[in-house]
């Protein structure tokens, strides 16, 4: 797991967009990349599966955490999942979210995934639990 951090404003998805592109030449599974606007979709090579979360009325953790569980479990073949603006799309801060994190952290032990992060926050501000990911 992966943690992209830093104020709002300071190129975050920029650098998760260039990072889907850039492990789209390697990757040997599917690459996902999951946000809750349509606006970087055509930012992406065609081959990524874009997700906009606000189609499938995603308001809060608990759908996210369904949402992403089922994403796993349809597709054995992903590699990566990108998720742009993780407290915006859960509705909740990223203190809040230490529960959510573990179970990414075990969908990656136990499904061979990777996921990547973006989360606007100065690395002061990161909870103790994602220090180790940023």
């Amino acid at each position: 797991m992966k943690i992209v951090y830093g104020p709002k404003g300071t190129g975050k998805t920029k650098i998760v967009i260039d990072q889907a592109n850039a492990t789209m030449e390697s990757a040997k599974g599917h690459v996902v990349f999951i946000t809750d606007t349509n606006r970087y979709m055509y930012d992406l090579k065609y081959q990524i599966r874009f997700i906009d979360t606000k189609i499938y009325g995603i308001k809060c953790e608990t759908e996210l955490t369904g949402f992403i569980k089922g994403i796993v479990a349809a597709n054995s073949d992903n590699e990566y999942i990108f998720i742009d603006g993780i407290a915006r799309i859960s509705n909740k801060s990223l203190a809040e979210l230490e529960e959510f994190f573990k179970l990414v952290e075990n969908l990656e032990k136990q499904f061979s995934v990777s996921f990547v992060f973006t989360c606007s926050a100065s690395k002061e501000e990161l909870p103790e639990f994602l220090k180790k990911y940023a």
